[in-house]
């Protein structure tokens, strides 16, 4: 016998005037989440009322209906309503769809009100958005209608043109989110899925791995190539950067390696032309050149254009204006933003009269040259008036002068291979009337004497002795021939056996580049004119500048052909006078310049080391390659240092006497009341 299937009847629905409405306390909903009632509202407005309300009608204790409905599903579409009619946008006697229940519990249709509601899978909303982008609709306009930003529209339109295969294995549960996202930092379907497919072999499916992987070999463009081109302008060349909308990409990446490298030879050649427009006789060109590529070339000392009359009035208004701005405001925590543009204008504008050209002979221009590169920054960097040594002058012999006084010695004394003064015959002159001139044995003899006498002399001078020897070593440093001095200092300044990554981009080379043309400016152009000029200066700018020089010597460098275990050591404690700190100088270990060229092991020290033995573990995994970049990223900002770099510890015995407030004289004393020092050198008695 056939059953009969109960047929369902679904609650009547009807419109209800807004007025008799109100809310039930039978809504399940207690928490704010999700859109604003204000955004519904505004959505409301715009299309109108998409579901409507599940209503119960209000009884009295009798049991009779009142009229009135109440609201346990749809509290938010009745505030966002309410809010309507308040802002009079809405009449209060306007018909509300609404769904009348009877039977059942009030708290149970809310509750499976929302918890039945399926929400919308991501790739579904990113798919709307381009149907919506197809149809005409802007960016803009969908970012206004469903109140996102439209950064949330781009990145939603960018994860929609991902490979569709991709697309696919994401709405399968095939990928997370993150790695959808990593995804589209490229736009090429082909390199997307040759990356998927290389991650399915892979052990690190992070999404930092598949960014890695599609950008590798390209451009970044906070590189100083990329800086120097101009990202506009490889773009108008053809040019394709990746981006990355989902997490910050300075500026993204240069795809295209070879265009990037063609741009670069050609802006440098532009300014090389205009360089050589001024009559160097040759120009050179590098994106980069070898730190210490001028070492032993002669750079021409220029003039510097003086300000005109009329520049200078310009200043001192700049000036006047600068100063009387600071002091208005010198009192307040935050100066007005008119009142801060205004400051920056006014620096730019002294420093353009600070920044003065410089002029050479056109003589010396014939026969040097310039270095034309880019600097750290993306800037030009110009390096004008080096001599090459093929192109210098000959040099003249010495003539030597008559003896005219302690000024003019002409000292022609005849050395061994041991530097003893040998024994040559040399004849005298003959009987003459009248004078004549001395003859060079009795010049000899007669400067040898002077020779002692200063240099006993000097020896109890420290002061004079200081300015002798700043004198010879800054002759070295800053003049092509250093024959002006009687001293026989040398101040060597070696180049580089090896060139380490990015030195000449380094922030100690550029300190001490600075540092050299700062001094050289102030220095005479004449080396005839040094003494006097060193003879001026303060204590304060002696020292500043003898330092400078003497720091030119150092050599610490470990070369394999060359051990020198007492100078590295001395290095050691040099670096521990100075107080040097590697990491505040601003070495970083990046791939280049140490983790891609050590072993793992080495990587994974490095790490535990600075983060901790967890986040080395979280690395151990990959490839070197992979290691070692994703080690650069962990240890950036931790200072972290290798050996070589870090600072050693005092060996015993290592504090010098200068620390104790003695001199090495008055240990010399302190040893009469031990031994008998008598005729015994100082130097000796205090070995």
């Amino acid at each position: 016998m056939a059953t009969n299937v109960q047929k369902i009847t679904l609650s009547p629905s009807r419109d209800i005037p807004f007025n008799k409405l109100l809310l039930s306390q039978s809504n399940v909903r207690r928490i704010k989440a999700g859109v604003s009632i204000e955004e519904l509202a505004e959505d409301i407005a715009r299309r109108g009322l998409l579901q409507g309300l599940s209503v119960r009608s209000v009884v009295d204790d009798t049991g009779v209906e009142t009229g009135m409905f109440e609201i346990p599903a749809g509290g938010r579409r009745y505030r966002a309503l309410e809010l309507l009619v308040k802002q009079k946008r809405l009449a209060r006697t306007a018909p509300v769809p609404c769904v009348i229940r009877e039977g059942g519990i009030a708290e149970e249709d809310s509750l499976a009100e929302n918890v039945q509601r399926a929400p919308l899978h991501p790739l579904d909303q990113f798919r709307a958005f381009l149907a919506l982008r197809e149809k005409g609709q802007s960016e803009e306009e969908i970012a206004a209608t469903f109140f996102v930003s439209v950064g949330v529209v781009k990145q939603r339109l960018k994860l929609a043109s991902i490979s569709p295969v991709l697309l696919e294995v994401y709405a399968e549960d095939g990928m997370t989110l993150d790695q959808l996202m990593a995804f589209t930092v490229s736009g090429d379907h082909a390199r997307q899925e040759q990356v998927f497919e290389r991650l399915k072999a892979s052990y690190d499916k992070q999404p930092y791995a598949i960014r890695r992987m599609l950008t590798e070999g390209a451009v970044r463009a906070c590189d100083k190539r990329a800086q120097f081109i101009g990202l506009e302008a490889y773009v108008e060349a053809g040019g394709i950067i990746l981006r990355d909308l989902f997490q910050g990409d300075d500026g993204g990446w240069l795809q295209d390696v070879a265009l990037v490298d063609r741009l670069v030879a050609e802006k440098l050649k532009a300014e090389a032309d205009t360089v050589a427009t001024e009559g160097w006789k040759w120009v050179e060109t590098a994106p980069d050149f070898a730190y210490g590529h001028t070492y032993g070339l002669r750079q021409l000392r220029g003039e510097t254009v003086l300000l005109t009359a009329e520049e200078e009035t310009c200043r001192d208004a700049l000036q006047a204006e600068y100063d009387r701005l600071s002091a208005e405001h010198a009192e307040a925590d935050e100066l007005p933003e008119e009142v801060d543009a205004r400051l920056g204008e006014i620096e730019t504008a002294i420093e353009a009269f600070e920044a003065r050209p410089i002029t050479f002979d056109p003589a010396e221009m014939a026969r040097a040259g310039a270095f034309v590169s880019i600097a750290h920054d993306g800037t030009v960097r110009i390096e004008r008036g080096y001599v090459l040594p093929e192109d210098e002058l000959p040099v003249e012999p010495e003539v030597a002068a008559e003896y005219a006084g302690p000024h003019h010695i002409a000292v022609a004394a005849m050395r061994t291979g041991d530097g003893v003064m040998a024994d040559a015959p040399m004849p005298e002159p003959e009987e003459d009337e009248g004078l004549s001139a001395l003859s060079d044995r009795l010049m000899t003899e007669l400067t040898s004497h002077r020779t002692l006498g200063l240099r006993q002399a000097l020896g109890e001078r420290p002061d004079v002795a200081f300015l002798a020897a700043l004198h010879a070593l800054t002759l070295k440093s800053f003049y092509r021939y250093g024959s002006d001095s009687c001293l026989e200092l040398d101040l060597k300044s070696v180049a580089f056996s090896a060139q380490a990554p990015g030195l000449n981009d380094s922030p100690s080379a550029a300190a001490i580049h600075a540092r050299h043309e700062g001094w050289a400016k102030v220095l005479p152009k004449d080396s005839a004119d040094l003494w006097r000029a060193l003879q001026d200066w303060d204590s304060d700018s002696r020292s500043g500048l003898f330092a400078h020089v003497v720091s030119l010597s150092v050599n610490a460098v470990h070369e394999a052909w060359n051990r020198r275990p007492r100078a590295l050591n001395h290095a050691d404690q040099l670096a521990r006078a100075v107080g040097l700190d590697m990491a505040a100088a601003g070495w970083k270990p990046t791939v280049d310049n140490f983790l891609g060229r050590v072993t793992k092991a080495r990587i994974l020290q490095a790490v535990s080391e600075a983060k901790g033995a967890r986040a080395a573990d979280r690395i151990a995994h990959l490839k070197k390659g992979d290691m070692a970049r994703e080690a650069e990223a962990l240890l950036a900002d931790t200072g972290w240092l290798p050996e070589p770099l870090r600072g050693s510890e005092p060996a015993v015995g290592d504090e010098t006497a200068a620390q104790d407030g003695t001199t090495a004289m008055s240990e010399d004393e302190s040893l009469e009341d031990t031994e008998d020092t008598t005729d015994i050198p100082p130097a000796v008695a205090a070995e």
